[in-house]
This record gives C-alpha cells, structure tokens and sequence, in this order.
C-alpha cells in the first residue's frame, strides 16, 4: 500500500510539474510573440521611413512615422478606399492576398512577379509638407532565386522619379542575391523614372553599370553574381508598376490629385 501511495505521489508530482512547465512555456510564448510583433511592426515603420529618405538614426521609429499617413487603395483602378470601410491601422495586405474572398489567382501571362494571386487593396503610405504631397511609399514583392522578396518604392510627388527603395525580408543568398539590402546598391536607385515617354514601366536592373545620362535614367546597376535575383527584381518592378500593379493608381493622381486627398 505504502509503495502504491508513493507512486500516486510521485505521478501527481511530475504531472504538477509538467501542468506548470507548460503554463510558463505558454506564457512566455505569448509575451515574445507580442514583443517580436511589435519589433517587426518597427522594422517594417523603419524600412518605409528609409525608402522615403526621411529615417533619421536615433529618432524613435514610431514618432517619426507618425507624420506618415497610411492609406488603402483599390489596386484595379487606383481609387483610396475610406477608412471607415478598411482600417489601414488594421489591415494586412499579405493575409488578403491569401483569401479567394480578397484577391484574385493571376494567369501564368499576368503573374511576372510570381505570385500566385494578387490581392484587391494595397496598403501606400503618402508622406507630406504642409499639406503638399512629397512622396508616395509602395509596397512591392515578387519572386527572387531562392525566396520572394519584400521591400518598398518611394515615388517623388510627379510619381515617376524613384525617391528611394528599402527590401526588409528574403531569402536570397548571401553576398550575392543578398545585396539587395544594400544601402550603396539601393542609393543608385534614386532619380531614376519608372515611366519611359510611352508610359509605360520601364525601369529594370541591368547587367553590369547602368550608363550615364538619359541613356540610363531607366536602368539600375547590376550586382555580380546575382543574376536570377535581379531578374526577380526587374520582373517585380515590371508588374508592381503595371496594370495589374500601381499604374491605375498613379495615372488617376500624377496631376496634383494627391495634394486633395
């Protein structure tokens, strides 16, 4: 009886520890996942503040992006979306990619950045000067060698001259595919147009240097090395900019339209 008791005691015992082990586990789960949540959420602010040139070290993140007015738009004519309809504070525009309910699967013709299905809104980022449009922040993202990779346009306010760019997430290889987040690579990006005289999207990554002058006002430099990375970048840039992409969006407000918004 005495060695059955203990045995009782010693099941109850490790059972105890275990329904505690895995309170602790569980707790501690929920608090890293709201701290890595909010550590991405800054990153993310970070990356956008970057790409529109107005990031400034040792600022904090969020008081900086406070003066960034996000906003949703419609992706198939370019019109915003009203707040009240979508909150922009709310809104995830990669889980609505996921949903038969918010996008669309692209045909194979379509889909230049590999995606699979496109989404019905997208969620810019207009930043301003005394109510003056200056830039315009794009979200872009498209299939690179090994990974899709995520980052961000900023447009000057003629919406054609590229203010800036940021990429934040991928999986592209190191020193090679990988040199996308490289701020001197990403420099070369500004003042270069993203519309050619036909309106149509033409800036792309270019083997090698891009030449100087209006030869090049189109072309960005090469990385060596990263071939099928940087094919993935121009085939993003083709579509993101196209019809299917922001065209519809930038057309309807290159006049000054934004500056009423």
């Amino acid at each position: 009886m005495a060695d059955r008791e203990n045995s009782f005691r010693s099941f109850y015992t490790v059972l105890l520890l275990a329904l505690v082990c895995s309170a602790l586990v569980s707790g501690a789960a929920v608090g890293l996942r709201e701290r890595q949540e909010a550590n991405q959420r800054i990153d993310q602010q970070k990356n956008i503040l970057q790409a529109a040139g107005i990031y400034q070290a040792g600022v904090d993140v969020e008081q900086l992006f406070a003066g960034v007015e996000a906003r949703i738009i419609r992706l198939r004519d370019g019109s915003f979306v009203p707040p009240e309809k979508i909150d922009p504070g709310q809104f995830d525009q990669l889980k609505t990619a996921l949903k038969p309910q918010t996008s669309r699967e692209l045909s194979r013709q379509e889909d230049l950045a590999g995606l699979g299905r496109l989404e019905e809104y997208a969620l810019i980022y207009l930043v301003r000067e005394n109510g003056r449009l200056q830039k315009v922040v794009l979200p872009i993202r498209g299939r690179g060698a090994w990974s899709t990779m995520h980052g961000y346009v900023a447009l000057a306010a003629d919406l054609n001259t590229v203010a800036g760019a940021t990429f934040y997430r991928h999986g592209e290889t190191p020193g090679l595919g990988g040199e996308i987040e490289n701020p001197g690579w990403l420099a070369a990006w500004r003042g270069k147009q993203v519309y050619d005289r036909r309106d149509q999207p033409a800036l792309r990554v270019v083997k090698g240097d891009a030449p100087p002058g209006e030869e090049g006002r189109h072309q960005i430099d090469g990385i060596s090395g990263a071939t099928m990375t940087l094919k993935g970048v121009s085939n993003l840039l083709e579509f993101w900019f196209g019809e299917h992409g922001f065209k519809p969006f930038l057309e309807r407000y290159r006049e000054g339209g934004l500056d009423d918004e």
